[in-house]
């Protein structure tokens, strides 16, 4: 199964006050960046055939992986000077790069690839900067069992905030922290049919116009998940993943747990 990721964002949230141009997914979580941990992750589940939607700092993505050293992630033996790999990361990987544009939105660098995954029933989209442990093949089982054209993982919301309610003499009557209460945001990872494209006008949104569409049709389903799940959306986030990954606390590589 094809999977699209998204890659061509500036990620301003990111940018610390740097100049830099290296797009939010080559932000680094240990060795790699964020886009080898979302690729390795889709990889877990047998999905290796890739199309990256590429923008601002595209380069960045292209010489990452023209100049991909395994022996930085995997063990070798060195023997008369030839390099023996007793494990790989992405030799059986299919990479599809496509410049999208630079101020593109999601869904019109979507319509730029659809060719490329047009013989494809069902296919996987990813905004390619949040991580997570859920059970990919559950979600994909449960779209292809319904009739909706598209699926989104759906967490509770993040936010460390507290909602307070009031009386009408300004008394509280109650603190509730946000992430307890019945609301769920977009998680960032779909599950997708053919059907996505009819409702996506050029330079359209994939959640506001093709998902909201489908919703208002009946036809788009969610995968909740309150397990492991962590945007890289600003510095302190991206900190927090690299944190982890250098504890060894890494629930969303899989791989590992084998």
């Amino acid at each position: 199964m094809k999977v699209v990721l998204f890659c061509g964002g500036y990620g301003m949230r990111m940018r610390n006050g740097t100049a830099d141009d290296i797009p939010k997914p080559m932000q680094l979580v240990g060795p790699r960046p964020l886009l080898w941990h979302v690729m390795r992750y889709y990889a877990h589940f047998g999905h290796t055939d890739f199309v990256l939607c590429l923008g601002y700092g595209g380069h960045h993505i292209k010489n990452f992986f023209l100049d991909y050293r395994e022996t930085a992630s995997n063990d070798f033996v060195l023997r008369d000077g030839q390099v023996q790999l007793l494990s790989t990361d992405i030799s059986d990987w299919s990479i599809t790069f496509v410049h999208t544009g630079i101020n593109s939105p999601i869904g019109e660098r979507l319509r730029k690839v659809r060719h490329l995954v047009q013989d494809e029933q069902v296919f996987l989209a990813n905004y390619a900067d949040v991580l997570t442990d859920a059970p990919l093949d559950k979600m994909v089982d449960r779209f292809e069992a319904s009739n909706a054209g598209a699926s989104m993982m759906v967490v509770p919301p993040q936010s460390s905030f507290h909602c307070v309610e009031l009386d009408g003499n300004d008394g509280v009557t109650g603190i509730t922290p946000v992430s307890n209460l019945p609301l769920w945001e977009n998680g960032g990872y779909f599950v997708l049919r053919q059907d996505v494209f009819e409702h996506l006008p050029e330079n359209g949104d994939l959640v506001e116009d093709a998902c909201g569409a489908l919703a208002k049709d009946g036809r788009l389903m969610a995968y909740p998940y309150r397990g492991f799940w962590q945007p890289a959306d600003t510095v302190k986030e991206r900190a927090a993943l690299d944190a982890a990954y250098s504890s060894g606390d890494r629930p969303w590589m899989l791989w590992e747990q084998r």
